[in-house]
C-alpha cells in the first residue's frame, strides 16, 4: 500500500481494515515518501499482528527536487535503508527486504558509478539475514537469468510488474513456481508509467466484471489469482471502498471461457 499521499486518519482506517478483512502481507520502503508510508503503519498497527508480514524494499532513496527518488545500490546503502525501516517501523527484524534492481525501467536504470554487481548486494543481504536484521530475502525488478543465480540464497519472493495487460515476465512467472518462490506483482491495475496500462479501461475486463457483478479491478486481480497459488498481487489503494472491492477478487471463480479471453489480451506476450 503505497500512502505517502494520504492524511493519518485515513490511512489508519484503510490498514486496520485490511488487517481486519485478512490481509497479512503489506508491501512499503523507507523511500516511500521518505517514511511516511512506515511511519503510518507503525502507528496504525502496532502492536503488528503476528500473522502480518510486512515486506520492504531496498535499491533507492528519497532526495528533493523534480524526481524524488536516486539509485541507492551500494552495499552500504542497502545496510542503511533497512536499518531506517527498522527504527521508522519500530521492528526488531524486518520479515522480508526485497533487493530492487536498477538494470531496467521501469522507474530509475542504473549507469556508471550505479552500477553494482548483484553479488555484492547479495552478500550484504546475506550478512544481514546472519545478523537477524531481515527475515528473509526477496528480489525486485529482476530477469530470469538473476533469479536463477541468485537462488543459491534462498529466495522467497520476486517482485516484478505483471498483470492482465502485461505478460513481459512469463517465463520469471513459471519459473518462480517451479521453485517455490512467491510470485508479487507490481501494478496489477496499471501505473502512471505509459507501458503498463489498467486493464479496469479494457472492454472485455468490464464486461467479465459486469457478469460477475465485480468491479474490473476485481477481475483483473482473479485472473492472477488464478494464475497459480503461488502469486500475491499488491495493488495500491488509498480508500476502504476499493480495498474491499480489490479483496473480493478471492471470491471470484473465472471460468475456462473467462480465463481463455482474458489470457488473450495480453499487450505483451
Amino acid at each position: 500500500m503505497q500512502l505517502e499521499k494520504v492524511d493519518r486518519p485515513s490511512a489508519t482506517a484503510v490498514l486496520r481494515r485490511a488487517v481486519e478483512l485478512g490481509v497479512n502481507h503489506i508491501d512499503t520502503a523507507s523511500f516511500y515518501g521518505d517514511a511516511t508510508v512506515n511511519e503510518h503503519l507503525r502507528a496504525a498497527l502496532t502492536p503488528y499482528p503476528a500473522d502480518l508480514v510486512i515486506v520492504s524494499k531496498v535499491g533507492a532513496r528519497r532526495v528533493e527536487g523534480e524526481f524524488p527518488l536516486k539509485l541507492a545500490q551500494r552495499p552500504h546503502e542497502l545496510r542503511a535503508q533497512i536499518h531506517r525501516d527498522l527504527t521508522t517501523l519500530g521492528l526488531d527484524q524486518v520479515p522480508i527486504v526485497n533487493l530492487r534492481r536498477a538494470d531496467q525501467g521501469p522507474g530509475l536504470i542504473a549507469s556508471g558509478e550505479d552500477v553494482v554487481p548483484i553479488d555484492d548486494q547479495l552478500a550484504e543481504l546475506i550478512a544481514l539475514r546472519d545478523e537477524g536484521l531481515i527475515g528473509a530475502i526477496g528480489l525486485s525488478n529482476v530477469s530470469a537469468a538473476q533469479i536463477e543465480h541468485a537462488l543459491p540464497v534462498g529466495i522467497v519472493c520476486v517482485q516484478n510488474a505483471y498483470g492482465v495487460l502485461d505478460r513481459t515476465h512469463e517465463d520469471e512467472v513459471t519459473l518462480c513456481a517451479a521453485h517455490g518462490i512467491a510470485w508479487v506483482p507490481y501494478f496489477p491495475l496499471g501505473s502512471a508509467f505509459p507501458q503498463f496500462p489498467s486493464p479496469t479501461d479494457h472492454p472485455v475486463v468490464g464486461r467479465i466484471a459486469a457478469d460477475h457483478g465485480v468491479t474490473p479491478a476485481a477481475i483483473a486481480l482473479a485472473w492472477l489469482l488464478a494464475r497459480g497459488n503461488h502469486i500475491a498481487p499488491i495493488p495500491g489503494t488509498r480508500s476502504i471502498a476499493h480495498l474491499e472491492e480489490n479483496l473480493s477478487a478471492a471470491d471470484v471463480v473465472l471460468t475456462a471461457e473467462e480465463l481463455a479471453e482474458l489470457d488473450g489480451l495480453s499487450q505483451t506476450s
